[in-house]
């Protein structure tokens, strides 16, 4: 195949010049980035020939080598991974086909620069970063194979690049990097070592040099032969420890140690949120370094997204995405775990099914739940910021773990209306509050904190000081089907069935009103049901307005207007449903019409005003109504009326 030259798709073009015109502030890290890679491919290949061998091609010296070159003005990375093919190479690095890469880039433009730097290993793109300090870049590269096989790619960021096959003869990959003239520093053997020591020090794999010092010989006493001049000797140095960060003890490895880890395996650039180190002995034995984030990544609730820990046995990578290790409602912890009782052999079949992967689950969830339990205990306001990133994904484990129920109970936190707006409380501190005549916890889902604010089903709440929850995220509707209650308190929906929160001497004294009530309006309540049949299920006096004329409430476990509006959205069927019409008997208005309905049951205002009060129910519950044009001409007929 002949060099061919072929453009950048349209993002990815967008995104190099906003990597190429100095959006990041430090830009050291695009040699951290094009060593990580380096190591993953390395991983990579060592993972797949467990089960060939012959991908090794007897190359098996793993290391990753970095040739600066002072004359030709080039810095090149070199690795015997396990390298990539033409299309591979085109769909990587050509093309982006990852859904995020609009959001990061306009991530990129709501930042400045000082800000930058944590975004470009978030979004998958960290090998564009060689374009902050080069003007051309080179990328050989050969799966393992044959040698005819490989590959080159090649760009100056100019909105092309061209590619060719070429005949390799190791496996792996070496890119190159031209060196603009101001970042020639780069080729410096002190800058060089400095960037390793603090980004790449924990890779398991030799980041190698060549460094050549001057030496005087020197005789068989091992003194110097005076007069003899100076040699130059060239040796290949290894500039990393590569002592794997887990393994060493907590005491030894410092917070910095720690951080830059962190961002070695999430491509994160800022600190975790909270970091867990521990070892695991008796029957289970493992070495565990989680992570869990300050931030959520763009792809968190995307179903494609790469997720599961770093898993090792005995210090040989296995898999970087072992799923199996952590639940998927914690599916946002980062981290390695290390295994001394799996056998190096391990398939994912037995993953799947090995007692002690499940063992190693119940240890690392216990310490990732009991780790957020100190936080939210200790540290309030820090717990709030990280439930604001992970709150919705977390609250999916009361529906799916039912072994850490109880923990997780402890852990969620929601808005109120005895919380000001972005406040928080727990459900013990919403117990610790309750009134002594309360005997269930209230809550309300939808879309917002305003919306739900406003929300008529709230008055009789409000009247009796009885404090509501607000549940507005989605997850939250099928989290309330698991937490049917906590502390011997049941949950219960404010728009759902009828409401109980009277005494029994409140209860006497209400019913006899009550029953005053459907006897003045029972003839009218059956006009309007047989109006509005084919819409609602029945009409009703209502307990919980005080103020509002209307209401429309879903049965006890029947689905209300905010779940409907949920399915809607992930385009699934919505089931027929039919809701109560509650009616307040203390409003204007249900006054008026009973006198309309005495007077001449066969006014046509009454059939208007029926509509009415279901349309107005609609829209409080932030339903659409089915005919708005009717809606507002019967709303300018009245203003009219009520003008003359």
């Amino acid at each position: 195949m002949s060099k061919t030259t072929k453009q950048f798709q349209t993002e990815v073009q967008q995104l190099l010049d906003l990597v190429i015109h100095s959006l990041y502030s430090n830009r050291d890290i695009f040699l951290r980035e094009l060593i990580s890679n380096a190591s993953d491919a390395i991983d990579k290949i060592r993972f797949e020939s467990h089960s060939n061998e012959n991908l090794l091609e007897g190359n098996s010296d793993w290391k990753i080598k970095l040739i600066p070159d002072k004359d030709a003005g080039t810095l090149t990375i070199r690795d015997n991974g396990i390298g990539m093919g033409m299309a591979e190479v085109e769909e990587n690095i050509g093309t982006i086909a990852r859904s995020g890469t609009k959001a990061f880039m306009q991530a990129l433009k709501d930042k400045s620069a000082g800000d930058s730097p944590e975004l470009i290993g978030q979004f998958g793109v960290g090998f564009y970063a060689s374009f902050m300090v080069a003007d051309r870049v080179v990328l050989e590269t050969r799966k393992p194979g044959a040698p005819e096989a490989g590959c080159r790619w090649e760009s100056i960021g100019d909105g092309s690049y061209t590619v060719e096959e070429i005949t390799k003869e190791q496996r792996g990959t070496e890119i190159t990097l031209h060196l603009k003239e101001e970042f020639k520093e780069y080729l410096d053997e002190w800058k060089i070592r400095s960037i390793v020591k603090k980004y790449s020090d924990y890779i398991q794999y030799p980041v190698v040099m060549d460094i050549t010092r001057s030496e005087t010989p020197k005789g068989v006493d091992g003194k110097e032969i005076e007069g003899a001049g100076t040699i130059e000797k060239t040796e290949e140095q290894t500039l990393n420890s590569m002592k794997a960060i887990w393994t060493r003890p907590k005491s030894e490895v410092t917070e910095e140690e720690y951080q830059e880890f962190y961002k070695h395996i999430s491509h994160d650039f800022e600190n975790p949120f909270s970091t867990i180190h521990f070892s695991a002995e008796g029957i289970s034995e493992f070495k565990a370094l989680l992570y869990l984030p300050a931030k959520k990544p763009f792809d968190l609730f995307m179903s494609d997204r790469k997720k599961g820990l770093q898993l090792y046995v005995k210090r040989v990578f296995i898999t970087d995405h072992c799923e199996e290790l952590i639940p998927d409602y914690l599916r946002f912890v980062k981290g390695v775990v290390d295994s001394s009782d799996l056998p190096l052999n391990v398939s994912r079949e037995i993953l799947q099914e090995d007692v002690q992967i499940k063992r190693i689950q119940k240890n690392l969830v216990g310490k990732v739940l009991s780790t957020l339990a100190e936080s939210k205990e200790k540290s309030f306001n820090d717990y709030v910021t990280f439930w604001k990133e992970f709150g919705p994904v977390l609250k999916e484990g009361l529906h799916f773990d039912y072994a850490n129920k109880e923990k997780l109970q402890e852990l969620v936190l929601f808005e109120s209306t005895a919380t000001e707006a972005g406040a928080y409380t727990s459900l013990k501190e919403y117990a610790e509050r309750m009134p002594a005549s309360q005997q269930e916890i209230y809550y309300i889902t939808g879309d917002n904190r305003a919306a739900l604010e406003t929300s008529p089903h709230l008055e009789v709440f409000k009247a009796k000081g009885y404090e509501v929850l607000f549940m507005t995220d989605p997850v939250d509707e099928w989290v309330v089907q698991s937490l049917q209650e906590y502390k011997e308190k049941k949950l219960k929906a404010v728009d759902r069935g009828d409401l109980d929160l009277d005494s029994e001497e409140e209860k006497k004294e209400k019913e006899a009103k009550q029953e005053e009530a459907r006897k003045e309006y029972g003839d009218l309540l059956s006009f309007i049901k047989g109006q509005l049949e084919s819409s609602l299920k029945d009409v009703r006096l209502s307990k919980r307005l005080t103020d509002s004329a209307c209401c429309l409430v879903a049965d006890e476990y029947g689905m209300n207007a905010n779940m409907e509006r949920i399915l809607k959205a992930m385009n699934q069927p919505v089931p027929e449903s039919k809701r109560v019409l509650e009616l307040n008997p203390n409003h204007p208005i249900i006054r008026v019409m009973a006198d309309i309905f005495k007077g001449n049951q066969q006014d046509s205002r009454l059939n208007d005003y029926a509509e009415l009060l279901y349309d107005q129910a609609l829209l409080t519950e932030g339903s659409p109504i089915k005919d708005p044009l009717r809606f507002t001409r019967l709303v300018s007929d009245l203003m009219v009326k009520a003008a003359r």
